[in-house]
């Protein structure tokens, strides 16, 4: 795959991308919801003023949540035709959410993120640019730096991004960061099923594998500081190895259906 993280392309002569879509799940985020959905929201007009995008949706998936998040969610859709809310009875975990978002996504391009902010928004337009440049079905980002999500969580990635590379046969650097900008064509091309966070291998793994081309570009990362992570969790560990170790055979098997991109 290619690494493009050090290009700074000129200004693109192609002009817009088309609509795009963030798609972002919560599970209650009622601190982070403000200052989420505000820098989301904005950056979408900014986007759209630079004729870079044609127009922009914000696709909220409510996982259930027990706070004042699904309240902050309905007042924000009220307000702003931009946001669409998809609403789940129970909790499914973070790849059952990711999935309903990037199926209520309606965008040419679909940015998928999480509620803490773990990246610049303004990097989105690098990501579009570069998406564009290289014609890449997606555009997966890597941390610059990761020592401050603490020793374990490194340890934990390290051994899972290895696994990934050996089983799944994806060199990426950094599999399960949340900042991936993925055309609709891709989405449309793979069938999606998993529930728990190995949702970013299986959504990068099946691009590859039906023939798109996946670039990555590195950012600088910003670790939680409200709210509440479960990456690390044993539940979500042992989740993540089941949901590899029963698809990987079928991921292997898969064909291009379409020219390489």
């Amino acid at each position: 795959m290619d690494d493009p993280s050090a290009a700074r392309p000129s200004p693109n002569p192609l002009g817009a991308v088309g609509s795009l879509s963030i798609v972002v799940p919560m599970w209650n985020e009622e601190e982070s919801f403000s200052p989420c959905v505000v820098a989301m929201l904005a950056e979408l007009s900014d986007l759209e003023d630079a004729s870079l995008i044609t127009s922009g949706q914000l696709v909220i998936v409510d996982d259930a949540s027990t706070d004042s998040t699904p309240t902050l969610c309905d007042s924000l859709a009220a307000r702003d035709q931009r946001v669409k809310i998809v609403r789940h009875k129970t909790n499914t975990g973070l790849g059952g959410a990711v999935r309903s978002g990037l199926s209520a996504a309606t965008g040419d391009r679909v940015l998928y993120t999480d509620a803490d902010l773990p990246f610049d928004l303004k990097e989105t337009e690098r990501l579009i640019r570069l998406a564009q440049v290289y014609e890449a079905g997606v555009v997966s980002a890597y941390r610059f730096e990761r020592r401050a999500e603490g020793f374990r969580r490194m340890i934990y990635s390290s051994i899972y991004n290895g696994l990934v590379r050996v089983m799944l046969g994806i060199r990426v650097r950094d599999v399960n960061f949340a900042c991936k900008l993925i055309n609709q064509q891709v989405l449309k091309s793979i069938d999606i099923k998993s529930e728990g966070s190995f949702i970013d291998a299986e959504i990068l793994a099946k691009a590859e594998r039906r023939g798109f081309k996946i670039i990555q570009v590195g950012l600088d990362f910003f670790p939680r500081t409200v709210g509440l992570s479960t990456l690390s969790s044993l539940k979500t560990i042992r989740r993540m190895l089941g949901e590899i170790f029963s698809q990987f055979r079928a991921i292997r098997r898969l064909k291009p259906d379409l020219p390489a991109k």
